[in-house]
């Protein structure tokens, strides 16, 4: 019977949750065991899946002034004192090591959970992403983590990310955890009823963020009033906004895909499976990256334009003007650069590669192996 693997999976956004699936699925017949605080954000699973719902520890407060007060250590992030959501956290995960005696424990992701792991003597693997993750907390997970994912091209990797990070890290290729099929343009616009010959734009938003700026993007609307501006996810409303006709809110859709394909330029964040989305249909992308923990987007989208893989803006435009701009110069960059960032076999490698690493730190080496002194660098980490 191959080792169990545990995933702790974060349910802030749905990004986490697909990413887990997509990887589980891919994996051998081995016991699977997800810990998270919430059911909802997944599908249904087979099974070789046992679920642990967490407690949402989430804002949790310490259970006292006094232990509010308390400094928090610079190697943690979210620690408060006397917090009975957070203990039984971790007394659910310590008790799952215990029970399951798991080979790997995937971390998509917590700078706690991957240290607790070590602590209980579990070999842990850390989902990395953007940003910069300098402070103490992620080098001492990292560091603690006998591998680390990026389930991104290695082309994006950031130019400050130290050495011995990088050869823990295994690059999969852009994932994307859409099933769907891409329709071409015309049958994606036939399906949705939209013209074929008017110019599209879609502005496309996920659950992890406030939404598009839909103030911004009357302004769009009345910049460019032969485009058709159709908005998929949830808006950012300020109050104020006049409605143009050729600006539609559609809202969540099951079939998201499909207006991607539709849509001759999409306009959208940073976000991991966003962007791999949209580089798998292949369409122009002008990329507006969201404030996030550690500058996350802000930092993806610098390399995303690095690559001339997207065209990039600090903010919302503000003017017609900047419409127009925009738009133009998201077309220029096209989408040569884009595609290659999707891996279509992304979710794969990394489940071989789990089951790679487990065999590897799991069997008994030769008398004869060189075994190598482990780099104990403490170069800052990004």
């Amino acid at each position: 019977m191959p080792r169990p693997f545990g995933f702790f999976v974060h349910h802030q956004g749905r990004g986490h949750a697909r990413r887990c699936e997509d990887i589980i699925r891919h994996l051998d017949d081995r016991p699977i065991t997800i810990l998270s605080a919430d059911r909802s954000i997944f599908g249904d699973f087979d099974e070789r899946v046992e679920f642990i719902e967490l407690p949402n520890a989430i804002g949790d407060p310490s259970a006292t002034e006094a232990l509010h007060q308390q400094q928090s250590p610079d190697a943690m992030q979210c620690v408060p004192l006397g917090s009975s959501a957070l203990k039984a956290n971790a007394e659910l995960m310590v008790d799952f090591f215990s029970r399951a005696n798991p080979g790997l424990m995937f971390n998509d992701v917590s700078v706690e959970w991957a240290l607790l792991a070590r602590l209980c003597s579990v070999p842990c693997v850390k989902v990395r992403m953007h940003g910069d993750r300098s402070d103490a907390s992620h080098t001492a997970a990292y560091q603690a983590c006998a591998s680390l994912i990026a389930p991104y091209h290695s082309d994006l990797e950031q130019d400050d990310y130290p050495a011995w990070a990088r050869r823990k890290t295994f690059y999969s290729g852009g994932l994307c955890t859409s099933l769907d099929d891409i329709p071409d343009r015309k049958e994606a616009r036939r399906r949705l009823g939209l013209s074929q010959d008017q110019h599209i734009v879609l502005a496309l938003s996920g659950g992890g963020g406030s939404g598009a700026n839909y103030a911004s993007l009357t302004m769009a609307a009345r910049a460019l009033p032969d485009t058709l501006w159709l908005t998929v996810g949830p808006v950012q409303l300020e109050g104020h906004e006049t409605d143009f006709p050729n600006l539609r809110q559609i809202g969540w859709v099951n079939n998201v895909m499909d207006y991607i394909a539709a849509a001759d330029v999409v306009v959208a964040s940073a976000g991991d499976n966003t962007c791999h989305e949209i580089a798998r249909a292949e369409r122009p992308f002008l990329c507006i990256p969201e404030w996030r923990y550690y500058d996350e987007q802000v930092a993806k989208g610098r390399e995303l334009a690095r690559v001339d893989a997207a065209h990039v803006l600090a903010g919302w435009p503000a003017s017609n003007s900047q419409w127009v701009d925009s738009i133009t110069a998201t077309k220029k960059v096209g989408t040569s650069k884009l595609k290659p960032l999707f891996d279509p076999d992304a979710a794969r490698k990394i489940a071989n590669h789990l089951v790679e690493l487990d065999n590897t730190l799991w069997s008994e080496p030769s008398a004869e192996t060189d075994v190598p002194t482990t780099d104990r660098g403490l170069a800052l980490v990004r």
